[in-house]
């Protein structure tokens, strides 16, 4: 009786046991409408109460403050010291930005100071640079090719390595600016002729390596005796420019006979060739006192080094790729080499012939002191300059990505709360 009695219960019970888990799976969890709106899965992670959700919004936003101020922090330790400028300058004087036109007018001259690593620089700018039409070298030809992008043969680059020595071996300031104009026109058509931009770039070195360095240059045969020192429509006369040895060259002089002769040209060379000569009536000594023509022609050197478009030193090669790449907009596609040993750092001289040395060119001397100065500041501005860009730029991204994730979380809860109202009035269906 008990047996057939459970046998007869058991079924009902299950059944109810079955109705009653999938009713608490099924039924709203509050009746009728008055079962508020649960807080969607994106305000749950953020925290459903408001308060909370701004609260996180805000550190986020503190984090990514902090994240952006690390990387400025970082990028300000990677600029270069501050500078204690010995010169004042304008910051039209330390920012150089050339349009440089290359299928247009635009002519970058270049002007070759003897031992100034001038060779080396002159062929970065034939072969070492990323151009749409790279120079053509011929394979045992010193000259190369240089022509505008386009078909036109005309040429971008006034240089030893492009040109030749069209205005004499080393033209100085005073021959380049007098000559290279016609020099470019006699190489088209008439008809073809227009005006140019023409852009003056030069090398200068340390005055006592340099100097060290024509000595050595001398005394292996060197002269340069076809230089023209073009001045005022002449060249000077024996008089006016001596030479200092007999025969044909100069072969196995002494530091000492090099520096004996009072009208070495390497004295002070690099002032002389870029200043205006015809300021100080050229070679012509007895023109004016010698103090008062030193006087005119450092201060014409400097102006006119500060006023060219580019000049670069010996001593910082890579901080001379970067001041060009950026004045010009032109890429070098190898990084130049720092060579620390040269001939002049193998010679051995005592303080006394330094000093010696220093005396001849004391106007070298004042004149890269003020070029020195010059260069690193230009680089420096350059380096913030740089650094403020990126930091806007990086300040912009955050803002624009902040905006982004703005406008995207009410899109989530939105989307979550159609899903939520969905699901709910389908239960109410069932």
């Amino acid at each position: 009786m008990d047996e057939r009695f459970n046998r007869w219960l058991l079924p009902p019970l299950l059944a109810l046991l079955f109705l009653l888990i999938v009713y608490q799976y099924v039924s709203p969890a509050c009746p009728g409408a008055a079962c508020p709106r649960r807080p969607p899965a994106s305000a749950a992670r953020r925290g459903g109460d408001p308060a909370e959700r701004e609260e996180e919004e805000a550190a986020a936003a503190g984090a990514a403050e902090e994240e952006e101020e690390e990387v400025e922090a970082a990028a300000a330790a990677a600029l270069p010291p501050r500078l204690a400028a010995k010169f004042p300058f304008a910051r039209g004087e330390l920012c150089r930005r050339v349009r440089f036109d290359m299928r247009g007018r635009d002519v970058i001259v270049f002007l070759h100071i003897q031992k100034t690593g001038g060779t080396t620089f002159g062929r970065h700018l034939v072969r070492n640079i990323r151009l749409e039409q790279p120079c053509y070298c011929r394979a045992g030809q010193k000259k190369c090719a240089c022509h505008r992008p386009g078909g036109d043969k005309d040429t971008w680059l006034f240089s030893r390595f492009s040109t030749g020595w069209s205005c004499g071996l080393h033209a100085d300031w005073t021959e380049l600016t007098s000559c290279v104009p016609a020099a470019m026109d006699s190489k088209r058509q008439i008809r073809l002729r227009q005006k140019r931009n023409f852009y003056y770039i030069t090398m200068l070195r340390d005055p006592v390596s340099r100097y060290l360095s024509e000595w050595k240059h001398v005394q292996r045969g060197a002269t340069w005796k076809t230089s023209l020192h073009m001045c005022d429509g002449r060249s000077p006369t024996p008089d006016e420019l001596p030479t200092c040895y007999e025969g044909d060259d100069w072969s196995g002089v002494s530091l000492q006979e090099f520096m004996d002769c009072s009208y070495n040209l390497a004295n002070n060379r690099q002032v002389r060739m870029l200043a205006d000569l015809s300021l100080v009536g050229c070679y012509n000594l007895t023109f004016m006192n010698e103090s008062e023509r030193n006087m005119i022609l450092l201060q014409s050197a400097k102006n006119n080094l500060k006023n060219m478009a580019f000049f670069g030193l010996t001593e910082f090669q890579r901080k001379t790729q970067y001041l060009f790449e950026r004045t010009f907009n032109l890429k070098f596609i190898s990084p130049f080499t720092q060579f620390n040993v040269t001939r002049a750092s193998n010679v051995d001289i005592g303080e006394d012939v330094r000093q010696r040395i220093e005396e001849l060119n004391f106007l070298d001397v004042q004149l890269y002191e003020y070029a020195r100065d010059l260069f690193l500041q230009r680089f420096q501005y350059s380096k913030q300059e740089e650094h403020q860009k990126n930091r806007l730029k990086r300040r912009e991204e955050q803002r624009l990505l902040r905006e982004q994730r703005a406008h995207q979380w009410p899109r989530e809860e939105a989307a979550e709360v159609a899903v939520t109202e969905d699901y709910n009035s389908q239960v109410a269906r069932w």
